[in-house]
């Protein structure tokens, strides 16, 4: 797209305002896989759902400290025998996968220990975000705005002049036939535990990773003439 240049009544000035902002996660996601394994059908059912069920009780123990609790995938799966003849089948594998989002940090050391120490129990996690509405990406915004405002006025100072009018303020990648995404929370490193013994473990320091939050926009003004 061409962009007109302005006159020399009017000149023009175009700049690019960023902002990189570092803050606190607000929320941290966790994914819980329990599974069983039985010689027969009804077996592997019964103890997937009663491992089922103490992991969703567990969770639900924490009260506000998990904001989102959500079941996906369920499957129950017949091995067959290797070298057996026909559909013989040697056992069968169930599996459930859960999320649970929580907000209460100081909790998430001592959840995801208990949870890694339930019968034939994964843990993966924690995933560190922003809310979608956090204020990190209005404050973003709007400091890339003020930037670029700021930007646009040393330039016309350096001329001797002033700003005039503001004439365009878009996302960069507004206009583009194919949107590109330029401010988005980081994601966390990512852990797995696996179910360890009777015993009690001590629960885990897990140190909240910081999100970076980026801003840009594309601003043009029209500044009074300059005496050159």
């Amino acid at each position: 797209m061409t962009v007109p240049y302005g006159t020399p009544d009017a000149p023009r000035i175009a700049v690019r305002g960023e902002a990189h902002l570092e803050v606190d996660p607000e929320i941290a996601r966790i994914g819980v896989t329990v599974a069983a394994r039985g010689k027969d059908r009804r077996t592997a059912l019964d103890d997937l759902t009663r491992r089922n069920a103490s992991v969703l009780d567990l969770l639900k123990s924490y009260g506000d400290a998990v904001e989102r609790l959500e079941t996906g995938s369920f499957s129950v799966t017949p091995e067959l025998k290797e070298h057996g003849r026909g559909e013989r089948v040697h056992a069968y594998h169930g599996r459930v996968h859960i999320t649970a989002e929580l907000t209460d940090f100081t909790a998430l050391g001592e959840l995801t220990t208990r949870l890694a120490d339930q019968e034939l129990t994964t843990v993966d996690g924690p995933w560190w975000a922003l809310r979608q509405d956090s204020p990190a990406y209005r404050e973003a915004r709007q400091q890339a705005v003020r930037e670029a405002v700021q930007r646009a006025r040393e330039y016309a100072e350096a001329l001797g002049t002033s700003l005039a009018a503001l004439v365009e303020l878009a996302d960069i990648g507004a206009e583009d036939p194919e949107p590109r995404f330029v401010g988005k929370a980081s994601r966390a490193r990512s852990m797995a535990y696996e179910a360890a013994a009777d015993t009690s473990a001590a629960p885990l320091d897990l140190e909240p990773q910081r999100q970076h939050v980026h801003a840009q926009v594309n601003a043009r003004f029209t500044m009074a003439p300059p005496r050159l």
